[in-house]
């Protein structure tokens, strides 16, 4: 592969997903695209770049894209955010009317673990308070491959998959066993809906959220890219929501949007107008 071609191939995973590679990640373009290589006929890389720089290739294109983005995920990925979702959840149900939703977008789906996560958290909420079960809460899921996504609403995983994260009295009444792999339960399932969606793409269709996990995504974007995600991140805030990224992740210096939760790192709410025209 030539430097031409990986600089042209970068540029168009950018421009789709946000997501920057490296001159040093060279190996997993080959590694990952080699079965779109093989299904087109194609002899290696250059000649990918030489038929995605024609005419109708827009889906070839982001075929490309989804192969090479990272879709890792496990059941309550390192637990600390789901334990501060547990305590503001109850805080959320106490400040609301009778009858409003409260709404909680995974932007970052993968296969589905977090959206679940979230959910099972919920259920096990609603056990200990009849008020707090009565409430309406509408999970989203999105993320940018359409492979994961449909993995996602399936909700089934591997014996590995569940492994990951779950203890097994959550597994043994949360999930059924299908064929030695293992099925969300239908009321854990029902609090969850997912679909394909591009962080880039304008995002205000989807409405306004109480909670947002935004996880281990803003790592592979470039700072102009986490400050437009981020901004677009908080828009879809109401204005006591709380945006919640990853343990290697910041908002602070990328967004004048959003202000740092004072003792729970990897929390943010919406700044008030004053503080963001100060800033």
């Amino acid at each position: 592969m030539t430097p031409a071609t990986f600089d042209f191939l970068a540029g168009l995973v950018k421009a789709r997903s946000g997501g920057v590679l490296m001159r040093d990640q060279g190996y997993m373009l080959e590694t990952r695209l080699a079965s779109l290589l093989k299904r087109e006929g194609l002899p290696d890389l250059d000649a990918l770049a030489a038929r995605l720089r024609g005419a109708g290739t827009a889906q070839l294109a982001q075929e490309m894209t989804e192969l090479l983005t990272t879709n890792e995920s496990s059941f309550f990925r390192d637990g600390r955010p789901f334990e501060h979702l547990r305590a503001l959840l109850p805080a959320l149900h106490r400040a609301r009317a009778p009858g409003l939703p409260i709404r909680i977008w995974s932007s970052a789906c993968s296969t589905g673990q977090e959206a679940y996560s979230i959910a099972i958290t919920i259920a096990e909420l609603g056990e200990a308070d009849p008020g707090f079960a009565a409430r309406r809460f509408e999970i989203l899921g999105t993320d940018i491959t359409a492979a994961v996504v449909e993995r996602a609403s399936a909700g089934v995983f591997s014996q590995f998959e569940v492994q990951r994260g779950l203890p097994i009295r959550t597994l043994m009444k949360r999930f059924t066993q299908e064929d030695g792999r293992w099925r969300i339960r239908p009321e854990i399932a029902a609090l969850c809906r997912f679909t394909r969606l591009n962080l880039l793409d304008d995002l205000r269709h989807l409405g306004r959220f109480d909670v947002i996990f935004c996880r281990n995504v803003l790592i592979y974007f470039d700072a102009p890219t986490k400050s437009r995600v981020l901004a677009s991140l908080a828009a879809q805030l109401v204005s006591d929501g709380t945006l919640i990224v990853g343990a290697a992740e910041t908002a602070i210096g990328l967004s004048d949007r959003l202000r740092a939760h004072p003792t729970e790192r990897g929390a943010y709410h919406p700044a008030p107008e004053g503080e963001r025209l100060r800033a």
